[in-house]
This record gives C-alpha cells, structure tokens and sequence, in this order.
C-alpha cells in the first residue's frame, strides 16, 4: 500500500491539475483507452477536477466488453455439452449472451468454474483426463502471452483434453477504427500503461503521425492519469503529435520479448468483431494453424448460435465513446448489475459498470456528470 499511496498524493495531485488548468486554451477531447483507467477516473472524481474544457471520453478498453455477443454465445453453447468443464475468469460468467450467461448454464447443470489463471484450467485438465477441459481466453494484449503460454505447456506436458476459446483483441487496431469514424472527437489518447507493457510502444508513432493525435501511454493511479493528461494537454496546445510514455516503470519502449516470442509463436493475426462495434481488421489474435488443435471452437464446431442483442442497450455507443452511460434511458432502471443488458454493465472495467457504482446515488444532472463525486485523495 505503501507504494500505491505515493501515487494518490493530494498535494502532487493539484500541482498537475493547476499545469493542466493554468495550460489549457480552448477545449480539448481525450479518450483513456483501457477501462480500468475509466473506473479509477471516475471513482476518484478526476473527470470533474479538470477544466471544463477537457473533456474524457471513455474508450472501448474492457476486454469483457467487446467480447463479440457470437463469441459468447459459443462459450454457453460449449459449457452446456456433457462432459464439459468450462473454465472463466468471473467477470465473464454474467455478461449476457442471447437468452442467458454462464450462471444460468451453470445452474441448469453445466459444469462451469471460475479460475484464477489459463494454468488452473489446464491443471483440472491434467486431474480430469475423462472431462473436455475449455478455458475461455478473452483480453487485450495483457493477458494473451499466459493464454499462449498455457497452450505451449499444454502440449510440452502432452495435455489432449485441454482447449481453448480465444477472443483476443489488439488496441492499435481499434485506435485506428476510432480515429477512421466520420463522428470521432477524440483529439488524443492516453494509452494501457499494462497493454504497452507487453508491446512495448511501436506501433503507437504511426498511428500518432497519421491521424495527427498525441498517444501519452498511461499508468491508472490518479497521478499517473493526471500526468498523462497533463502531457497531453501541452502537446495539443503546442500542435504537436508524439508519443510519450508517462508509465517508464512499467512500460520499457521495446516491451516485453519473451512475451512478444511468445505471442508470434502461437497466435496469428486475424479480423475480430467487437461487441457494439462490429468487425474491425487485424484486431485480433487466433490460434495459429500449428495450435489448431487447442482451439475449442475448431473442437467442437459449435455454430448457428443466432446472435441477439436487447434493442434497449446502447453500450455499443458506450464503447465507441459517442455517448455516456446516463445518457442511455436504460442506465440504472431496467439495466443495473444484478440485471445486466450489456457487458458495459458487468465488467469491473465497464464504464457503465464505474458510473452505476460511483455516480448513481446523487441527484440530478449534477450527479450523472460526476460532480458529487469524491476528489482525488
């Protein structure tokens, strides 16, 4: 705690905020990529500390968010076959499929647990040689070296019964589909500090260059947000467009090779839909041709899975930044956690999710732009 304390420091925190505020010109639209940054924004009150003139926008970086509704429903499909056990991390047992998730499967009898790693599922899968052992492979770029990984072990240990569903998505991809929409506002990016980690920082300068956009990679604690906001902001009132990286410990600019080794070993580049979104190219990962035989979907074959998303839920344009959740008629009445419509709602990284727990109980418009929420520190 110790060292997270040093990264919510007040007094560092109104150093940054008066740059920000004493800098700023004319209004400016940034968009934080990954949702963990969004809820750490909007818990500690960091959209309404800053100028009225710098607007955040909420990206699509929740990787249980975009998880296609298809996907899902292939995963209710798979988990509901006898003999199956079907492993997931729990932020994905109540993302609505069409008609149910994975705790109606669960309790209809379908052999569904939560796992804490890949490694846990293929250790049921070594203890269990009768049971087919499928672990749902979601994320960003943070969490697909350990899928890749476990793959490997599975066949190094000579592990059959094992696969896996992947629905890995890439973010420089999405970036460029955000910068690409004739109704993008975002003028800037603050990048996953955990995704760049990973990565490393190449992709980002192209992409900067191209559409004319500072991209400042990030941490998520408050500090490390107000930094990357501060940079930001200067660049964008200097006419400039670099990358920066504000997160230098945790994010080496070369990333991570053993990771990246890793990753170009066992996975292959592929056009991914993104639930809300639609397909966007190159945006995501899939077993490559030598790991086939880990894929659950080639597996299985599960198909025709009749694809339905509620006609209430905007979390679509949630994630493409378009609108925020209390502007969504369904926030809070028909679509709370317990009751979710979309996946926005569920995630701890969903930005529904941060402003039903952090900005419901006020009142008034007031309380739906965050400001009763509590400020940093």
């Amino acid at each position: 705690m110790k060292y997270l304390e040093e990264f919510q420091d007040p007094a560092l925190a109104r150093r940054l905020l008066e740059d920000v505020h004493a800098t700023v010109t004319r209004p400016w639209a940034l968009m934080e990529v990954c949702g963990g940054q969004t809820h750490s924004i909007i818990r500690h009150g960091i959209d309404q500390l800053l100028p009225e003139a710098v607007e955040l926008i909420h990206g699509p970086g929740c990787p249980v968010c975009v998880t296609p509704l298809e996907t899902i429903d292939k995963a209710l499909a798979i988990a509901a076959l006898p003999d199956v056990v079907f492993c997931s991390f729990g932020d994905m047992l109540r993302v609505p499929g069409t008609g149910r998730d994975l705790f109606r499967v669960k309790s209809d009898g379908g052999d569904v647990r939560v796992v804490y790693s890949p490694l846990d599922a293929l250790d049921i899968a070594r203890r269990t040689p009768d049971k087919q052992v499928v672990f749902f492979g979601i994320g960003f770029e943070t969490t697909a070296p350990a899928n890749a990984m476990t793959v490997h072990q599975a066949r190094r240990l000579g592990v059959r019964n094992f696969s896996m569903l992947v629905s890995h998505v890439r973010v420089p991809p999405a970036i460029e589909a955000i910068m690409s929409s004739p109704h993008c506002r975002v003028q800037a990016f603050l990048a996953a500090g955990h995704v760049c980690s990973v990565m490393g920082t190449a992709e980002y300068p192209a992409l900067a260059e191209r559409f004319g956009v500072p991209i400042v990679v990030t941490g998520f604690e408050p500090l490390d947000i107000l930094e990357g906001v501060r940079r930001a902001v200067h660049q964008l009132e200097r006419g400039e467009h670099r990358v920066e990286n504000a997160y230098p410990r945790a994010v080496p600019d070369h990333g991570n090779p053993a990771a990246l080794a890793m990753l170009a070993d066992v996975f292959e580049v592929t056009d991914r839909p993104w639930r809300g979104i639609g397909t966007i190219p190159g945006s995501g990962w899939r077993l490559a041709p030598a790991w086939r035989e880990y894929d659950a979907e080639h597996r299985f074959g599960v198909t025709g899975t009749g694809t339905r998303e509620p006609e209430a839920c905007r979390s679509g344009e949630v994630l493409q930044g378009h609108i925020k959740p209390h502007e969504c008629a369904a926030f809070g009445t028909t679509c709370t956690p317990r009751t979710p419509l979309g996946a926005t709602m569920v995630s701890n990284e969903g930005a529904c999710a941060a402003y039903y727990l952090y900005r419901r109980l006020g009142t008034g418009p007031a309380a739906a732009t965050g400001k009763e929420a509590t400020p940093v520190g």
